[in-house]
């Protein structure tokens, strides 16, 4: 059974405050690649960066002071289309995940090849490829390069190099 982590494909970074055409344009790529999996009874976990009404005042709202994906709010939904019945979603009030093993063990997760797709590349994929590479240093992880976008073209394909220079698999270059 393979894994599918869906990074933060919330409104506001595809087409709220944070959102770019890179980010439009990937929707589709990821819808297939969810049906793909859900098709295949797959496990499938979406993240959610998710912050509150004091978003400015904390030390991530002091370096990007742009109020996105507060609590209760459309822009920090998943985009419409995207959600499965049987979806695992994460709320993470920061780039990465760091509970990953703690999330395998509570849903029974297999977690031994693993897929990522999502948003931001450069920051929220990095982070959470990595922070997975290292909680499960056994595991087959990739990321899709065409179910990708960064907050540019440039740093997206830097943080692709930079997962690459970590053993992690890249995917789907031919669409990034």
């Amino acid at each position: 059974m393979k894994t599918l982590i869906v990074v933060d494909m919330q409104n506001d970074f595809i087409d709220g405050p944070l959102g770019t055409k890179e980010a439009r344009k990937i929707v589709p790529n990821v819808k297939a690649k969810i049906e793909e999996y859900s098709n295949r009874g797959d496990e499938i976990i979406f993240t959610r960066d998710t912050h509150h009404e004091n978003y400015l005042d904390t030390p991530e709202g002091k370096k990007l002071p742009v109020e996105h994906c507060i609590l209760g709010t459309r822009g920090c939904q998943i985009a419409d289309g995207l959600e499965t019945d049987d979806m695992i979603c994460i709320d993470k009030s920061t780039f990465g995940w760091i509970n990953w093993d703690v999330t395998k063990e509570t849903y029974g997760l297999e977690m031994s090849e693993i897929e990522i797709i999502g948003l931001c590349t450069d920051i929220c994929v990095v982070s959470n490829a990595l922070i997975l590479k290292a909680s499960f240093p056994d595991a087959e992880i990739t990321v899709d390069a065409g179910c990708c976008a960064g907050v540019t073209p440039e740093t997206h394909r830097a943080a692709l190099e930079t997962m690459k220079m970590c053993q992690i698999d890249i995917t789907g270059l031919e669409e990034a």
